[in-house]
C-alpha cells in the first residue's frame, strides 16, 4: 500500500494501523468469522493443519528444495548491495544474511563503501539482542538525532515483523540503549527528534486517542526524564482522521515545528506550529507538500486554480515557504503532466532539485536548479532501456551529492554516485543471479473494455516461438497510486525465467504509471477498471498466441491479492493457477479489520448501502458461487500481518474448500505484511508459490 507522504527533506511516513477491531456488523451471517480471530487456540489449528496440507503436497518435492535453496541463496548473498543513508559522517546500513537472519544495523564511511569488500562498524546486533532478551526482534528503523553529534538514535523493533513496535533511545558510540531515555512500549508510533531533550511522539495514550483507522490522532511533545502522560498536546486531530500529529523539520537554519491531520487517505492538512498556534499550509487538501530551506512544493492530486491560472492534476508547483505564508500565490510550475507522462518523485540536493517523470512507464531525470528568481532546466544522465532509475540526493543540507539507482528486469541493479553538473560513477553493481542470456524485455499495450490503452511489460525467449503453449506468469497491482516499473528481481529470476517461463507485468489502472488520472480512474465504482485492464491484458496475451490459459498464471499481494481474489471469481477462464498473497478478499468487514477503515477512499465505506452496491461486485469472498469452475489457488498470509488481517485469506479459503474447489493456504505465523520475518522464512514462501505454479502450469 502506497502511505501519504510530505517530498522533500522530512518525509512523513503513515504506517499501517495495530488495533484489531474484529466486531461483526449486525445481521451479519458469516459462519466463518471466527477465523478473525488472529490468534486464538481454534483458528490457529485450523491455520496448522492448512499449513501441513500445503507442506504434504508442495514442500516435499525435489523442485521445492531446488528453488527454496536458489532462492536463500540470493538472500543470503554478500555480493547484494547494501542500501545505504547518510547521518553526520557516517552512512547506515541495516543487513541480514545467514549468519544473521534477525540482522545487524551497522555503519562505514564513503571512502571504506566504495571497496570490494567494506569493514563496517556494527552499531546493534539483533540477533544477539533477541537471544539477551528473549524477543523475537524484528528491525523497524532508527531516527538519528543531529544536535550533539549525531550520536543519539531512536530505535524501532517490532516484535514478529508486525507494524507495531517499541520504540527505544539508543546511544550510537557506547553500543547501548540508553538507561532512564525515551522509551515506548509496542504500539503503533510515529516519533521525531526536536533536541536532545524533547521529542514529538504520536502514539497510542489511552483511550480516545486513536482514529478509527489504528493510528494516532494526538501529537504531544515530550521532555526527558518525565513521564509520558505528562507529554503536552500540541495538536489533535479527530476520532474519524486516518492519522493526526506532530514532527520536526531539522534544516540547519530553517528549524520548523510542523502538525498534520490526513481526513482520508488521500486527504492532508499540514500546519506550521508557531508561538502556540498552528498556521495551516493553505493548499488543497489532497495534495502532496513538502519543504526545503525556503522553498514549498505542492503536487497535486486534481486541478488548482489560482491568480486565475489553472494548474492540472499531477502537477509540482514550487513557491517560497515565507512568502507564501504571508499570503503570496507566485507559483512556478516545475512539471505539468501530459497523456504520457507523469511525475515519479522529487528528490533535493542542497541547490538543485531533481525531478523523476515517466513517460510510457520508463523513466526521465532531470536537474531544476533556482536562481535569480527563475528556475533552469537540464537532464540528468541516466540508463537506457527498459530500466527503472531514480536519484537521490545525499545530504540535501550540505551537498549536491546524489546516489543514482539503475535497474532493469534482466539488468542487474547498480548504485551511482555523482554530483549535479557531473557525471556519476558506479559504486555498486549486483552480480548476475539467474542466467539472462537469449533473454529480452519488450512492451506491448493491450485495449481494455472501455478503449483505454494499457501498457505491460514481457520478458522472453528472443524470437519466442508464437505457439500458445508457453507457461506465463502474469503480476499486477493496481491501487493506491504506486506505478509497477522494471526492476531486476533475481528470485522471479531463478525461479521462472530460467527455467524457461514468461513474465509479464500488467501497468493497470489504479497504479501511478500515467499519474493521478491513472489512479483516480480505477477508485470506488470505478474498481472494476482496474480488473478489466488486467484482464484485458490476459487476453492480449492469448491474442498475441504467446500463451493460452491453461499456461497462464498469475500472482499478486496486499492489494495485488484484491486484483487475484477478483481474478477468481470475475474471470476464472483466463488462468491457470492463481498465487493470492496477503490479500484483501472480505469487502464487506475489510473497514473493521486492522488498518483497513484508512482505505475507504480507495475503495468505498461498506457501511453505507450506496457504496456496498458497487463494492460487492469486487468483494471475492461474497462472490464465490458453488459449482463454478475456478482455477487452482495458492493462498499466502502471515499472523503478525497487522496491516491487512490474515481472516481475509483464511475465511476465502475455508468458504472456497468447503464448496470442494481447488484451494491450498499458508501462513507464516510471524513475518508482517511482508509474509517473512527473515530470508529462510522468504525463501520458503517464494518456493512454495513458485512451486505451486510450475506444478500447475506445465
Amino acid at each position: 500500500m502506497k502511505p501519504l507522504a510530505l517530498i522533500a527533506a522530512f518525509t512523513l511516513v503513515l504506517t499501517w494501523a495495530l488495533a484489531a477491531r474484529t466486531e461483526e456488523p449486525p445481521g451479519a451471517e458469516d459462519p466463518y468469522l471466527w477465523l478473525e480471530d488472529v490468534t486464538g487456540e481454534k483458528a490457529l489449528a485450523w491455520v496448522r493443519a492448512r499449513n501441513a496440507e500445503s507442506e504434504k503436497e508442495l514442500a516435499g518435492t525435489p523442485a521445492f528444495a531446488q528453488i527454496e535453496r536458489g532462492i536463500l541463496e540470493i538472500l543470503d548473498s554478500k555480493e547484494r548491495i547494501p542500501s545505504i543513508s547518510k547521518a553526520g559522517p557516517w552512512f547506515y546500513n541495516f543487513w541480514r544474511d545467514e549468519r544473521n537472519p534477525r540482522g545487524l544495523w551497522r555503519r562505514t564511511t564513503l571512502a571504506e563503501y566504495r571497496k570490494p569488500d567494506p569493514k563496517w562498524e556494527v552499531v546493534l546486533d539483533l540477533d544477539a539482542l533477541g537471544k539477551t532478551e528473549g524477543r523475537n526482534w524484528v528491525w523497524g528503523g532508527a531516527q538519528i538525532l543531529r544536535a550533539g553529534g549525531w550520536r543519539r538514535a531512536l530505535v524501532s523493533l517490532s516484535p514478529g515483523g508486525s507494524d507495531a513496535v517499541v520504540v527505544r533511545e539508543f546511544d550510537i558510540e557506547s553500543r547501548s540503549f540508553v538507561k532512564g531515555g525515551f522509551e515506548l512500549p509496542e504500539a503503533k508510533s510515529e516519533v521525531s527528534w526536536i533536541d536532545r531533550d524533547h521529542i514529538y511522539v504520536n502514539t497510542d495514550f489511552g483511550p480516545g486517542s486513536m482514529t478509527t483507522s489504528g493510528y494516532p490522532r494526538i501529537g504531544k511533545r515530550w521532555r526527558r526524564g518525565t513521564p509520558l502522560a505528562s507529554a503536552s498536546t500540541v495538536f489533535e486531530g479527530k476520532e474519524t482522521d486516518v492519522s493526526a500529529g506532530a514532527f520536526f523539520d531539522d534544516t540547519k537554519g530553517f528549524e520548523r515545528h510542523f502538525a498534520y491531520r490526513s481526513p482520508g487517505f488521500y486527504e492532508t492538512e499540514v500546519y506550521l506550529l508557531e508561538n502556540g498556534k498552528a498556521r495551516r499550509v493553505e493548499v488543497p487538501l489532497d495534495s502532496n507538500v513538502g519543504f526545503h530551506r525556503e522553498w514549498l512544493l505542492v503536487e497535486l492530486r486534481s486541478p488548482w486554480t489560482v491568480n486565475g491560472k489553472t494548474y492540472p492534476a499531477g502537477a509540482l508547483l514550487a513557491s517560497r515557504f515565507s512568502d507564501y505564508m504571508k499570503g503570496k500565490r507566485q507559483l512556478v510550475p516545475l512539471f505539468e503532466p501530459t497523456d504520457r507522462t507523469s511525475l515519479v518523485g522529487a528528490s533535493w540536493t542542497r541547490n538543485h532539485l531533481i525531478l523523476n517523470v515517466l513517460e510510457d512507464v520508463k523513466n526521465r531525470l532531470t536537474v531544476l536548479t533556482p536562481a535569480r528568481g527563475e528556475w533552469t532546466s537540464r537532464p540528468l544522465a541516466g540508463a537506457p532501456g527498459f530500466a527503472t532509475v531514480s536519484a537521490q540526493g545525499i545530504d540535501p543540507d550540505e551537498s549536491d551529492d546524489f546516489f543514482m539507482t539503475t535497474s532493469g528486469y534482466l539488468t542487474p541493479t547498480s548504485l551511482l554516485v555523482g554530483t549535479v553538473g557531473g557525471t556519476p560513477e558506479k559504486l555498486k553493481e549486483l552480480p548476475a543471479f539467474f542466467d539472462a542470456s537469449g533473454l529480452e524485455v519488450s512492451q506491448h499495450f493491450a485495449l481494455s473494455k472501455d478503449g483505454t490503452r494499457v501498457p505491460y511489460f514481457q520478458v522472453a525467449r528472443k524470437g519466442i516461438e508464437l505457439d500458445g503453449n508457453h507457461p506465463t506468469l502474469l503480476y499486477g497491482y493496481g491501487g493506491f497510486e504506486i506505478s509497477m516499473t522494471p526492476d531486476y528481481n533475481p528470485r522471479v529470476g531463478l525461479a521462472w525465467l530460467a527455467r524457461g517461463g514468461v513474465y509479464v507485468v500488467a501497468n493497470i489502472r489504479g497504479g501511478g504509471e500515467y499519474g493521478p488520472r491513472w489512479h483516480q480512474a480505477a477508485l470506488r465504482e470505478k474498481r472494476p477498471r482496474a480488473y478489466e485492464d488486467f484482464a484485458a491484458v490476459a487476453e492480449d496475451l492469448f491474442a498475441r498466441k504467446l500463451t493460452s490459459p491453461a499456461r497462464l498464471g498469475t500472482m499478486g499481494g496486499s492489494n495485488g491479492g484484491l486484483l487475484m481474489g477478483n481474478m477468481i471469481t470475475l474471470y476464472p477462464g483466463l488462468f491457470g493457477a492463481v498465487v493470492c498473497q496477503v490479500p484483501l478478499l472480505d469487502m464487506k468487514r475489510y473497514s473493521k479489520l486492522l488498518a483497513g477503515a484508512s482505505w475507504m477512499a480507495e475503495y468505498g465505506d461498506p457501511d453505507k448501502p450506496e457504496d456496498w452496491s458497487f463494492i460487492q461486485g469486487f468483494s471475492p469472498y461474497h462472490n464465490v458461487k458453488p459449482g463454478a469452475k475456478y482455477p487452482p489457488v495458492l493462498f499466502t498470509t502471515s499472523t503478525r500481518d497487522d496491516r491487512v488481517h490474515p481472516g481475509h485469506a483464511r475465511k476465502m479459503m475455508a468458504k472456497m474448500k468447503e464448496m470442494g474447489f481447488d484451494v491450498r493456504y499458508y501462513e507464516n505465523i510471524e513475518g508482517g505484511h511482508g509474509g517473512a520475518a527473515d530470508n529462510a522464512q522468504a525463501a520458503y514462501m517464494n518456493a512454495l508459490a513458485y512451486t505451486f505454479l510450475w506444478q500447475k502450469l506445465q
